[in-house]
């Protein structure tokens, strides 16, 4: 699919996306026989609802239809979250995840797991194990929020 066509389209409903205090995560176009299916994913600080979703593709869904960015294509929309096996690759995804465990690999190859302490626009702290690790973004070659799944009682 065509990269600057997922940027126009990324464009077009970054506004619409922005007025709910959200953001454009992606836009990803793939073929689905003679259709296109339009991924947006979208997200904020508190995650997005399934009410949200329905608001945000009503809303993308009038932009894109009022729009020439697709053509006369057909196509299907379908509008997301991000999904927690998103990379975190900006600052927001970390103050997002915030007490969530993640699987951190560094730059110079070196892999830890931890939960985020808390973050900033420069870095984050990770308690691994009890102790507190400062990690700048710049050394995270590849970050992942992992699954957990509560434990059993008894």
């Amino acid at each position: 699919m065509s990269d600057e066509r997922e940027q126009r389209i990324a464009e077009l409903v970054d506004p619409i996306v922005s007025a709910r205090g959200a953001d454009v995560e992606f836009v990803d176009l793939r073929r689905a026989g003679k259709r296109t299916v339009v991924v947006v994913a979208v997200d904020t600080d508190g995650g997005v609802s399934l009410d949200d979703i329905a608001d945000f593709s009503r809303d993308i869904s009038e932009a894109l239809d009022a729009s020439d960015v697709m053509g006369e294509a057909p196509y299907t929309l379908e509008v997301t979250s991000p999904g927690v096996h998103r990379p975190l690759t900006l600052p927001r995804h970390w103050r997002r995840n915030q007490g969530r465990l993640v699987k951190i690999t560094t730059t110079d190859g070196a892999t830890f797991e931890g939960r985020i302490a808390d973050s900033d626009d420069g870095g984050a702290r990770i308690d691994v194990a009890g102790q507190v690790r400062a990690v700048d973004y710049a050394e995270v070659a590849k970050a992942v929020v992992q699954v957990e799944f509560p434990k059993e009682a008894g």
